[in-house]
């Protein structure tokens, strides 16, 4: 590669992203606006509510034990040195609360929900499924995409919170079994530990990642192009591009949020 090649490589990689980004937002803006006007289908956003959320509880509900037990077991050294092994509900319910439950359940929806999105509507688009609702007047985005974005924003907030109580459940049992906290002991400090900016945050967060899940994964998938071998590309991008972001937006949103409520 020549030396005038590289600044011809770095700018059509510029405008290859910036159309990317300009693609999405339009298509975003659509699915939105499409949430306040016209025809809404009620049907698919139940379908969609129910696939997201009552399928996802499983997974969240035992990811989130097992991290609010492995919060337990990495801080009951410290507490047991310094005496304060009351102090245990407190770090569980702020570490959950604040920042794992809500991260880790965008993440387990992103792995299982954004790729499935993402290989449906591929399917739908190499299939010509979607052009075929184009044909009969229907806009595929309000008809497809919408109904998801909704669906996650919806159901997110809702797994989180099942989640967060899961995590506490499992951060009891342990401290039960290695610190000997009663129930009282742990779910008292849990509880008072808790101001409304973390209650704020812990659900806040999930409705910013629900959007971020949704709409990468339908971009993903509406944007199929190769036939069969693009739906993979696609679901694959779909569960990369949405983790990443989430984890992206974590970091600015909880520096953020943290400041706004002064924690």
């Amino acid at each position: 590669m020549n030396s005038e090649s590289v600044p011809l490589a770095i700018e059509n990689a510029l405008k290859s992203w910036a159309f990317i980004i300009q693609d999405y937002s339009l298509l975003t803006f659509r699915s939105v606006r499409h949430i306040f006007t016209g025809k809404r289908y009620f049907v698919d956003l139940v379908e969609q509510m129910d696939l997201i959320g009552v399928g996802s509880l499983k997974i969240v509900v035992v990811a989130l034990m097992c991290v609010g037990g492995s919060i337990v077991m990495n801080a009951a050294s410290q507490f047991t040195r310094f005496g304060e092994t009351a102090l245990t509900g407190d770090a569980v319910s702020l570490a959950l609360l604040r920042e794992l439950g809500p991260v880790f359940t965008a993440l387990l929806v992103a792995g299982r929900n954004a790729t499935a999105m993402a290989s449906e509507l591929g399917s739908m688009v190499v299939t010509e499924q979607v052009e075929a609702i184009r044909v009969f007047g229907i806009d595929p985005i309000r008809r497809l995409m919408t109904p998801r974005v909704l669906a996650t924003v919806l159901v997110l907030p809702l797994l989180v919170a099942v989640g967060d109580c899961a995590g506490l459940f499992g951060g009891f049992l342990v401290a039960s079994l290695t610190l000997h906290l009663t129930p009282a002991q742990f779910l008292t400090r849990a509880i008072k530990a808790l101001v409304f900016g973390d209650l704020f945050i812990g659900f806040i967060k999930p409705v910013v990642f629900g959007f971020i899940i949704a709409t990468v994964g339908c971009y993903q998938g509406l944007r199929v192009k190769g036939g069969t071998a693009g739906v993979g590309r696609a679901t694959i991008a779909a569960f990369v591009e949405a983790s990443l972001t989430v984890l992206v937006v974590d970091l600015f949103l909880t520096r953020l949020l943290l400041y706004a409520f002064n924690l």
